[in-house]
């Protein structure tokens, strides 16, 4: 019973306790949704207020903005009603100026019906008195015009075309010593070195070594013959390839220095001289193409290129010749309104094909044709370099000017070397002919053949004739000889009076 009782008493206790507890808390809880309710409340009203205040700052500016609109508008509006009635001014103007033009056309045409009644009065008044009607009187007329025309006609056409021919030539003359006077390019004659100097005569018997074992090594490795004569302290290279030729040259002048000259050794200077001059060719080539101005050509073309720096024609360097081309060539372009790098690009590949004409068959010409194909160079390129000499038809202004451009480097004074022979015999040649003229006394050839002197004959020809001398004689050179660039005539006539006082 005390157990029960117990039990009793404690869930009693614990229920009154539990019921207070709960009571406490709502009570907790309603306080706490009260001040949720203050605080949601004084927030709310915050936040109405700032939205009120934020709407207000809006419309303060939207107000703002709205009149400073209606200004822009405003002053645009009088703007506008200014241009209006600025037009109306004009409009006005115009139309008074139209009446004005109308009155006078008006004035104009009462003038031109009586002027065409008065010519009407005159033509039957000359019809009277000529006695031809106006028709016969107008074929009459007209005959008579059409053959002064045609002969005034005639002479002005004459007139034109030796105008035509004179101003072309006068042109062309231009353009020409024009581009000469500004080309910069280097002195394009030279002589290719085939003589190596030695430091003393004791140096050829090593060079040929024991047996020969020596000289024979450098030429088979070379390709080139050297020749060891009773020439003081120099060795001679003969051969047909001249890149061949300068790597014996190389290859033997490093030998010299070096002092050791066996097979082995020659072996490998003539690597290091190959691979020099490989290097050698490749700046050339470089140069070339920079100092021309000529890009974007293909590497194997550059290499080609730089192998004419040791390739000669007639004693006038092949690469120097071509860049001094290439240079008159976009010279005479630009005067001409034309491309002037397609033409330089024309004329510094214009010799290409000389580059490989010892080691293929066929002509530099055919030859260059096939390489710059091969590498794919414009047409307009491959036509003027297949043009140059005549072997085809040009086809385009480039050709041309590449073909003119060749010429006139090739005749440059001095640009290609000629036999002593040769040299005298033109010298001869000239004096004989102006000798062989009557009236002249004595003639000499100078300034290496580019002027003749000519002493006249007092008794036989006179100072007016002179000039008739120098034609004669110039047109006689002409029609007999063949020279480069022109060859100044000089005609001299002089009476001395000559008397002693005894």
């Amino acid at each position: 019973m005390a157990a029960v009782i117990g039990i009793f008493v404690g869930y009693i206790i614990r229920k009154t306790i539990g019921e207070k507890t709960i009571g406490n808390a709502e009570l907790k809880a309603k306080n706490l949704i009260l001040d949720a309710e203050k605080n949601a409340e004084a927030a709310k009203k915050e936040k109405i207020l700032e939205a009120k205040e934020e709407a207000h700052r809006i419309k303060k500016e939207t107000d703002e903005e709205i009149k400073q609109r209606r200004l822009e508008i405003s002053k645009s509006e009088r703007r506008l009603i200014q241009k209006e009635e600025s037009v109306d001014r004009k409009i006005e103007g115009i139309e008074t100026k139209e009446e004005e033009l109308q009155k006078k056309e008006h004035g104009l045409q009462t003038k031109h019906d009586e002027l065409d009644q008065a010519i009407g009065h005159q033509n039957d008044e000359l019809e009277k008195i000529s006695g031809y009607t106006k028709e016969e009187a107008k074929q009459i007329l007209l005959g008579n015009i059409e053959r002064d025309v045609r002969g005034e006609a005639a002479v002005l056409v004459k007139e034109i075309e030796a105008e035509a021919r004179e101003n072309g030539e006068r042109k062309a003359k231009e353009i020409i010593t024009g581009a000469i006077q500004r080309c910069a390019a280097d002195h394009v004659a030279e002589i290719t070195v085939t003589v190596v100097p030695l430091p003393s005569d004791d140096m050829k018997g090593r060079i040929i070594g024991r047996e020969g074992r020596n000289i024979r090594a450098i030429e088979s490795m070379t390709g080139i013959d050297l020749i060891i004569d009773d020439t003081p302290e120099a060795v001679v290279l003969s051969g047909f390839d001249p890149v061949k030729r300068e790597v014996a040259r190389i290859s033997l002048e490093k030998l010299i220095v070096d002092g050791r000259i066996h097979p082995s050794r020659i072996e490998e200077m003539v690597n290091k001289a190959e691979k020099e001059v490989a290097n050698i060719i490749k700046e050339a080539g470089e140069q070339a193409s920079f100092d021309t101005g000529v890009h974007n050509i293909h590497p194997e073309l550059i290499k080609l290129l730089g192998r004419l720096k040791y390739r000669t024609s007639y004693g006038q360097n092949v690469l120097k010749h071509s860049v001094e081309v290439s240079l008159l060539a976009g010279l005479m372009a630009s005067e001409l309104g034309l491309d002037p790098k397609l033409a330089k690009r024309a004329g510094l590949l214009h010799d290409i094909g000389k580059a490989v004409d010892h080691e293929r068959e066929g002509t530099h010409v055919d030859l260059g044709i096939e390489l710059l194909t091969k590498y794919k160079e414009t047409q307009i390129v491959i036509d003027s370099m297949a043009a140059h000499h005549g072997d085809y038809e040009a086809k385009t202004l480039e050709a041309v000017l590449v073909t003119a451009a060749d010429a006139l480097s090739a005749a440059r004074p001095g640009a290609r070397m000629e036999t002593l022979e040769t040299y005298i015999k033109r010298l001869q040649q000239l004096e004989e002919i102006a000798n062989t003229t009557k009236g002249v006394d004595h003639s000499f050839a100078i300034q290496a053949g580019r002027e003749i002197r000519i002493i006249a004959k007092p008794e036989e020809v006179s100072d007016k004739d002179i000039v008739f001398l120098a034609r004669e004689i110039s047109k006689k050179i002409e029609s007999e000889m063949e020279y480069p660039g022109q060859i100044k005539v000089n005609v001299l006539r002089e009476t001395r009076a000559v008397d002693y006082a005894k």
